[in-house]
Formats: structure tokens, C-alpha cells, sequence
């Protein structure tokens, strides 16, 4: 068994994602969800190509500032 995020474009900046989870929200998934050895896996392409998660992948990014004159948020 193995822990599968189906991975989906939804923009060329944060700023277009409609909505994500909090980091909070994907622990609690994924606790209530998977044991703690549990693989991870990301699908790209509806499944067709696959990757995997490594420290190295993770980084941080500011929000968008929806003070910012620039900041257009979709509707």
C-alpha cells in the first residue's frame, strides 16, 4: 500500500490555487488516514509519471499579500 497525492496544475504562481490544505489539516489526514511508515508518493499526469518526496524538495514561499496593489485574486 502506498500513500498517493495526485498532483494538479491550477496556475504559474500560488497566487492562482483556489484553495489548499494547512499543514495542520494534511497531519491530521494523514494520521487518521496512514500508518507512520506509510510511502509517499506524488502522480503527475493523471497518474502517468510518478515522483517521490526528499528533504531536499521542501522549501517556503511568502503568501501573496492581498494588500499588495498587484494582488488580483481569481474569482
Amino acid at each position: 500500500m502506498a500513500m498517493v497525492i495526485y498532483a494538479s496544475r491550477e496556475g504559474y504562481g500560488i497566487d492562482q490555487v483556489k484553495s489548499t490544505m494547512t499543514v495542520g489539516e494534511l497531519i491530521e489526514y494523514m494520521q487518521e488516514n496512514f500508518p507512520e511508515d506509510e510511502k509517499i508518493y506524488i502522480a503527475h499526469d493523471n497518474g502517468y509519471t510518478y515522483g517521490g518526496i526528499r528533504w531536499n524538495i521542501i522549501d517556503s514561499m511568502a503568501d501573496p499579500d492581498p494588500d499588495d496593489e498587484d494582488y488580483e485574486e481569481e474569482e
